[in-house]
């Protein structure tokens, strides 16, 4: 069976009809303010020294891994008011076939925050953290690797409780 996605407003203009925006299951942040602080607070020691471009890549990459569409709407929109091309956002969901419109490091930082974020070996494997050890000095792979372990954390909040996409404005929670 079909059905017509299509319906018109009160000029006879057509519109499209879209499924209708789930709720929350949980104001988390509301239930454990002191959580939702101290993430904060780790928030932002971990993006000390990490290039708020490769920042913003990572976040978005463990977000499209991990499903988290709270996330994905907020570091989109952050890129994007940063000036990161759409481009470049879109090609993140296959970055290994379009490595071209990245650097070195921030392929580096990418292909750490898949192995971070998808544990599915138990591991990190040696080639791709050698390969970000050769491009990041030790400072700034420990506070890479922190960015990428708090995103995750950040989209297992947002996962877990159903946090809703769409109504963030780039800068909101910077």
């Amino acid at each position: 069976m079909t059905t017509n996605e299509n319906t018109t407003d009160s000029t006879g203009q057509a519109t499209k009809e879209y499924v209708h925006e789930h709720a929350p299951r949980l104001a988390w942040a509301k239930h454990a303010p002191e959580v939702y602080k101290a993430m904060i607070r780790l928030d932002a020691e971990a993006r000390k020294g990490v290039d708020p471009v490769t920042l913003e890549l990572v976040k978005i990459r463990a977000s499209q891994l991990n499903h988290c569409a709270f996330c994905l709407d907020m570091h989109s929109k952050d890129a994007l008011a940063a000036g990161e091309s759409v481009e470049r956002i879109i090609q993140l969901g296959a970055w290994e076939e379009s490595q071209h419109f990245y650097t070195p490091r921030e392929i580096a930082a990418i292909e750490l925050t898949e192995a971070i974020t998808v544990l599915t070996d138990g591991f990190v494997p040696d080639d791709t953290y050698e390969k970000a050890a050769k491009l990041y000095d030790e400072k700034e792979l420990t506070q890479l690797i922190a960015a990428i372990t708090v995103i995750n954390a950040w989209n297992r909040f947002g996962v877990s409780t159903r946090m809703v996409p769409g109504h963030y404005t780039a800068g909101d929670f910077k």
